[in-house]
Protein backbone atom coordinates (compact mmCIF):
# COMPACT_ATOMS: atom_id res chain seq x y z
CA UNK A 1 0.00 0.00 0.00
CA UNK A 2 1.37 3.63 -0.55
CA UNK A 3 2.42 5.15 2.20
CA UNK A 4 1.50 8.23 1.38
CA UNK A 5 -1.75 9.83 -0.84
CA UNK A 6 -0.74 13.66 -0.37
CA UNK A 7 -0.55 15.31 -3.64
CA UNK A 8 2.29 17.53 -3.08
CA UNK A 9 0.41 21.22 -4.45
CA UNK A 10 -3.51 20.51 -3.51
CA UNK A 11 -5.61 18.57 -5.60
CA UNK A 12 -5.65 15.17 -3.25
CA UNK A 13 -8.42 12.98 -3.98
CA UNK A 14 -10.33 12.61 -0.82
CA UNK A 15 -10.49 9.13 0.29
CA UNK A 16 -13.75 6.81 -1.09
CA UNK A 17 -14.19 4.94 1.93
CA UNK A 18 -12.90 6.32 5.03
CA UNK A 19 -12.06 10.25 6.15
CA UNK A 20 -13.84 12.82 7.60
CA UNK A 21 -14.97 16.17 7.11
CA UNK A 22 -16.08 17.74 10.28
CA UNK A 23 -16.60 16.48 13.97
CA UNK A 24 -19.93 15.85 13.98
CA UNK A 25 -20.95 13.66 11.00
CA UNK A 26 -22.58 10.41 12.09
CA UNK A 27 -19.82 8.45 13.00
CA UNK A 28 -19.02 5.13 11.27
CA UNK A 29 -16.03 3.45 12.91
CA UNK A 30 -13.80 4.85 15.12
CA UNK A 31 -10.36 3.85 16.79
CA UNK A 32 -9.93 3.09 20.40
CA UNK A 33 -6.51 2.91 22.12
CA UNK A 34 -5.93 0.09 24.28
CA UNK A 35 -6.32 -0.27 28.13
CA UNK A 36 -3.99 -2.77 28.72
CA UNK A 37 -1.04 -1.21 29.91
CA UNK A 38 -2.60 2.27 31.15
CA UNK A 39 -1.40 3.30 34.80
CA UNK A 40 -1.54 7.06 35.58
CA UNK A 41 1.52 9.10 34.95
CA UNK A 42 2.50 11.66 37.64
CA UNK A 43 4.55 13.89 35.58
CA UNK A 44 2.62 13.75 32.37
CA UNK A 45 -0.09 16.24 32.94
CA UNK A 46 -1.75 18.87 35.64
CA UNK A 47 -4.65 16.25 35.89
CA UNK A 48 -3.02 13.01 36.89
CA UNK A 49 -0.38 14.96 39.06
CA UNK A 50 -3.41 16.49 41.11
CA UNK A 51 -5.42 12.83 41.42
CA UNK A 52 -2.17 11.55 43.08
CA UNK A 53 -1.25 14.52 45.19
CA UNK A 54 -4.82 14.71 46.86
CA UNK A 55 -4.56 11.06 47.97
CA UNK A 56 -6.79 9.07 44.93
CA UNK A 57 -5.50 5.76 44.22
CA UNK A 58 -5.74 4.28 40.46
CA UNK A 59 -8.01 0.96 40.30
CA UNK A 60 -7.48 -0.98 36.88
CA UNK A 61 -10.26 -3.50 37.49
CA UNK A 62 -12.24 -0.56 37.81
CA UNK A 63 -10.54 0.95 35.00
CA UNK A 64 -11.04 -1.60 32.87
CA UNK A 65 -15.02 -2.42 33.33
CA UNK A 66 -15.44 1.83 32.82
CA UNK A 67 -13.36 1.01 29.49
CA UNK A 68 -16.17 -1.84 28.71
CA UNK A 69 -18.57 0.51 29.81
CA UNK A 70 -17.96 3.18 27.08
CA UNK A 71 -17.14 0.58 24.19
CA UNK A 72 -20.64 -1.02 24.92
CA UNK A 73 -21.86 3.16 24.58
CA UNK A 74 -20.47 3.48 21.29
CA UNK A 75 -22.25 -0.08 19.97
CA UNK A 76 -25.09 1.45 21.05
CA UNK A 77 -24.57 3.59 18.94
CA UNK A 78 -23.95 2.00 15.98
CA UNK A 79 -20.10 2.86 15.69
CA UNK A 80 -18.34 -0.29 14.53
CA UNK A 81 -15.01 -0.09 17.21
CA UNK A 82 -11.41 -0.47 15.84
CA UNK A 83 -8.72 -1.41 18.84
CA UNK A 84 -4.98 -0.25 18.35
CA UNK A 85 -2.62 -3.39 18.95
CA UNK A 86 -1.40 -3.04 22.77
CA UNK A 87 2.79 -2.71 23.07
CA UNK A 88 4.06 -3.16 26.35
CA UNK A 89 6.04 0.00 28.03
CA UNK A 90 3.45 2.61 26.29
CA UNK A 91 0.91 3.31 29.29
CA UNK A 92 -0.97 6.48 27.95
CA UNK A 93 -1.57 4.60 24.26
CA UNK A 94 -4.98 4.07 25.65
CA UNK A 95 -4.88 7.74 24.08
CA UNK A 96 -5.36 7.18 20.62
CA UNK A 97 -6.61 10.52 19.91
CA UNK A 98 -3.10 12.01 20.27
CA UNK A 99 -0.76 9.24 17.34
CA UNK A 100 -2.37 10.32 14.76
CA UNK A 101 -5.77 12.70 13.15
CA UNK A 102 -8.12 11.95 10.63
CA UNK A 103 -9.00 14.27 7.22
CA UNK A 104 -10.85 13.79 4.17
CA UNK A 105 -7.99 12.44 2.26
CA UNK A 106 -6.77 9.68 5.04
CA UNK A 107 -4.99 9.65 8.49
CA UNK A 108 -2.17 11.93 9.22
CA UNK A 109 1.08 10.20 11.32
CA UNK A 110 1.66 12.60 14.47
CA UNK A 111 4.75 13.15 16.44
CA UNK A 112 4.46 12.58 20.57
CA UNK A 113 6.42 14.90 22.41
CA UNK A 114 6.98 12.71 25.56
CA UNK A 115 9.52 10.05 25.62
CA UNK A 116 7.56 7.07 27.54
CA UNK A 117 4.64 7.80 23.93
CA UNK A 118 6.96 8.23 21.28
CA UNK A 119 6.92 4.47 20.50
CA UNK A 120 3.01 4.83 20.14
CA UNK A 121 3.77 5.91 16.36
CA UNK A 122 4.60 2.16 15.65
CA UNK A 123 1.28 0.73 16.05
CA UNK A 124 -0.74 3.44 15.26
CA UNK A 125 1.41 3.06 11.96
CA UNK A 126 1.28 -0.81 11.21
CA UNK A 127 -2.72 -0.69 12.17
CA UNK A 128 -3.07 1.79 9.10
CA UNK A 129 -1.18 -0.16 6.95
CA UNK A 130 -3.13 -3.60 7.84
CA UNK A 131 -5.99 -2.31 7.73
CA UNK A 132 -6.14 -0.36 4.04
CA UNK A 133 -7.01 2.92 5.61
CA UNK A 134 -5.06 5.72 3.32
CA UNK A 135 -2.24 7.61 4.93
CA UNK A 136 -1.96 11.10 4.15
CA UNK A 137 0.84 11.69 5.36
CA UNK A 138 3.47 11.77 8.25
CA UNK A 139 4.42 14.90 10.41
CA UNK A 140 7.95 15.22 10.32
CA UNK A 141 8.89 19.69 11.71
CA UNK A 142 8.20 18.19 15.47
CA UNK A 143 5.87 17.48 17.90
CA UNK A 144 1.67 17.72 16.94
CA UNK A 145 -0.64 15.51 18.81
CA UNK A 146 -4.11 14.73 17.76
CA UNK A 147 -5.76 16.35 20.95
CA UNK A 148 -5.07 19.67 19.25
CA UNK A 149 -6.21 19.55 15.66
CA UNK A 150 -9.77 19.36 15.00
CA UNK A 151 -11.59 19.21 11.48
CA UNK A 152 -13.92 21.78 12.74
CA UNK A 153 -16.16 21.89 9.77
CA UNK A 154 -16.13 21.24 6.29
CA UNK A 155 -13.71 23.15 4.40
CA UNK A 156 -12.44 24.61 8.29
CA UNK A 157 -9.80 22.94 10.48
CA UNK A 158 -8.32 24.20 13.82
CA UNK A 159 -5.37 23.67 15.61
CA UNK A 160 -4.04 24.57 18.93
CA UNK A 161 -0.39 24.17 20.04
CA UNK A 162 1.59 25.11 23.49
CA UNK A 163 5.03 24.79 22.55
CA UNK A 164 4.71 21.93 24.73
CA UNK A 165 2.80 19.15 23.40
CA UNK A 166 2.39 20.81 20.03
CA UNK A 167 4.61 23.00 18.57
CA UNK A 168 4.04 25.43 16.38
CA UNK A 169 6.75 24.48 12.95
CA UNK A 170 4.43 20.92 13.36
CA UNK A 171 1.11 22.64 12.88
CA UNK A 172 2.14 25.15 10.11
CA UNK A 173 3.80 22.12 8.19
CA UNK A 174 0.03 20.47 8.35
CA UNK A 175 -1.93 23.74 7.96
CA UNK A 176 0.20 24.18 4.79
CA UNK A 177 -1.24 20.67 3.79
CA UNK A 178 -4.55 21.52 4.17
CA UNK A 179 -4.27 24.99 2.92
CA UNK A 180 -3.24 23.36 -0.45
CA UNK A 181 -6.39 21.80 -0.57
CA UNK A 182 -8.51 24.82 -0.57
CA UNK A 183 -9.16 24.92 3.40
CA UNK A 184 -9.18 27.31 5.73
CA UNK A 185 -6.36 26.68 8.63
CA UNK A 186 -6.71 28.03 12.18
CA UNK A 187 -4.41 28.34 14.50
CA UNK A 188 -4.34 29.02 18.36
CA UNK A 189 -1.60 29.47 20.45
CA UNK A 190 -2.46 28.32 24.54
CA UNK A 191 -1.21 27.76 27.90
CA UNK A 192 0.74 24.46 28.27
CA UNK A 193 -0.99 24.21 31.50
CA UNK A 194 -4.23 22.74 29.34
CA UNK A 195 -2.02 20.16 28.08
CA UNK A 196 -4.34 19.94 24.75
CA UNK A 197 -6.89 21.69 22.65
CA UNK A 198 -9.84 19.09 23.80
CA UNK A 199 -9.63 19.80 27.11
CA UNK A 200 -10.60 23.65 26.26
CA UNK A 201 -13.45 23.01 23.53
CA UNK A 202 -15.33 20.04 21.81
CA UNK A 203 -17.70 20.13 19.30
CA UNK A 204 -21.37 18.72 20.57
CA UNK A 205 -23.13 19.09 17.22
CA UNK A 206 -23.32 21.03 13.68
CA UNK A 207 -22.94 24.59 15.05
CA UNK A 208 -22.69 23.71 18.51
CA UNK A 209 -19.56 23.08 20.49
CA UNK A 210 -19.10 22.74 24.25
CA UNK A 211 -15.74 25.45 25.45
CA UNK A 212 -14.41 26.32 28.80
CA UNK A 213 -14.51 30.01 28.40
CA UNK A 214 -12.60 31.08 31.33
CA UNK A 215 -9.84 29.07 29.61
CA UNK A 216 -9.83 30.44 26.02
CA UNK A 217 -8.23 33.36 25.00
CA UNK A 218 -11.77 35.68 23.85
CA UNK A 219 -10.28 36.03 20.07
CA UNK A 220 -10.90 31.96 19.96
CA UNK A 221 -14.48 32.77 21.28
CA UNK A 222 -14.72 35.55 18.59
CA UNK A 223 -13.37 33.19 16.17
CA UNK A 224 -15.66 30.04 16.76
CA UNK A 225 -18.76 32.66 16.97
CA UNK A 226 -17.68 33.58 13.21
CA UNK A 227 -18.37 30.17 12.13
CA UNK A 228 -21.92 30.31 13.45
CA UNK A 229 -20.52 27.96 16.17
CA UNK A 230 -22.95 28.53 18.98
CA UNK A 231 -21.38 27.70 22.36
CA UNK A 232 -22.15 26.37 25.70
CA UNK A 233 -20.25 27.25 28.30
CA UNK A 234 -18.43 24.44 30.55
CA UNK A 235 -17.23 25.83 33.72
CA UNK A 236 -13.12 25.67 34.65
CA UNK A 237 -13.30 23.36 36.84
CA UNK A 238 -15.56 20.97 34.67
CA UNK A 239 -12.78 21.73 32.11
CA UNK A 240 -9.95 20.94 34.20
CA UNK A 241 -11.97 17.19 35.23
CA UNK A 242 -12.06 16.58 31.60
CA UNK A 243 -15.45 18.07 30.98
CA UNK A 244 -15.19 19.24 27.55
CA UNK A 245 -13.36 15.98 26.31
CA UNK A 246 -16.50 14.33 25.02
CA UNK A 247 -17.37 12.86 21.30
CA UNK A 248 -20.33 13.67 19.07
CA UNK A 249 -21.88 10.96 17.38
CA UNK A 250 -23.21 12.55 14.71
CA UNK A 251 -27.67 12.48 13.75
CA UNK A 252 -27.84 14.79 17.06
CA UNK A 253 -26.20 12.55 19.67
CA UNK A 254 -22.96 12.93 21.87
CA UNK A 255 -21.45 10.67 24.01
CA UNK A 256 -20.16 12.74 27.19
CA UNK A 257 -18.59 11.48 30.53
CA UNK A 258 -21.23 10.66 33.37
CA UNK A 259 -19.23 13.20 35.84
CA UNK A 260 -19.99 16.37 33.82
CA UNK A 261 -23.73 16.22 34.93
CA UNK A 262 -24.32 19.98 34.03
CA UNK A 263 -23.17 19.77 30.47
CA UNK A 264 -25.59 16.67 30.27
CA UNK A 265 -28.66 18.15 31.23
CA UNK A 266 -28.09 21.33 29.12
CA UNK A 267 -27.52 18.87 26.19
CA UNK A 268 -30.70 17.04 26.83
CA UNK A 269 -32.31 20.07 27.21
CA UNK A 270 -31.06 21.21 23.47
CA UNK A 271 -33.05 18.12 21.85
CA UNK A 272 -29.67 16.05 22.08
CA UNK A 273 -29.28 12.43 22.54
CA UNK A 274 -26.63 12.01 25.52
CA UNK A 275 -24.68 8.75 25.88
CA UNK A 276 -22.80 8.81 29.40
CA UNK A 277 -20.47 6.37 30.43
CA UNK A 278 -18.16 6.56 33.51
CA UNK A 279 -14.95 6.71 32.89
CA UNK A 280 -14.06 8.82 36.34
CA UNK A 281 -10.96 6.40 36.77
CA UNK A 282 -8.99 6.82 33.53
CA UNK A 283 -9.91 10.31 33.26
CA UNK A 284 -8.03 10.96 36.29
CA UNK A 285 -4.94 10.20 34.78
CA UNK A 286 -5.05 12.91 32.35
CA UNK A 287 -7.88 12.14 29.64
CA UNK A 288 -11.22 10.97 28.96
CA UNK A 289 -13.48 9.89 26.25
CA UNK A 290 -11.98 12.08 23.46
CA UNK A 291 -8.39 11.24 24.00
CA UNK A 292 -9.37 7.45 23.72
CA UNK A 293 -10.46 7.73 20.41
CA UNK A 294 -9.87 8.72 16.19
CA UNK A 295 -12.76 9.18 14.48
CA UNK A 296 -12.04 6.86 11.06
CA UNK A 297 -14.79 7.58 9.16
CA UNK A 298 -17.86 9.88 9.59
CA UNK A 299 -20.79 10.50 6.68
CA UNK A 300 -19.98 13.95 5.26
CA UNK A 301 -21.89 16.67 5.85
CA UNK A 302 -23.14 19.83 3.58
CA UNK A 303 -21.22 22.68 3.25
Amino acid sequence: MQLRTRVPGGGTPTASRWGIDSEYGRLRDVLIGPIDHYTWQAKSNAVAARSMRVGLKFDREVALAQYEEMIAAYGQAGVAVHRLPAQEGLPYQLFARDSSVMTPWGAVITQLTKSYRRGEYAACLRFYLEAEIPIYDLVTCGNLEGGDFMVLQPGVALCGFSGDRSIEPAVREVGAWLKAEGWEFKTYAYDPYFLHLDVQMSMLAEGLAAVCVEAVEPELVTWLKSKRIRILEVSYHEAMNMGCNLVSLGAERVLIPASNRDLIERCRSEGLTVFDPDVSMIANGGGSIHCMCQALRRDPVQR
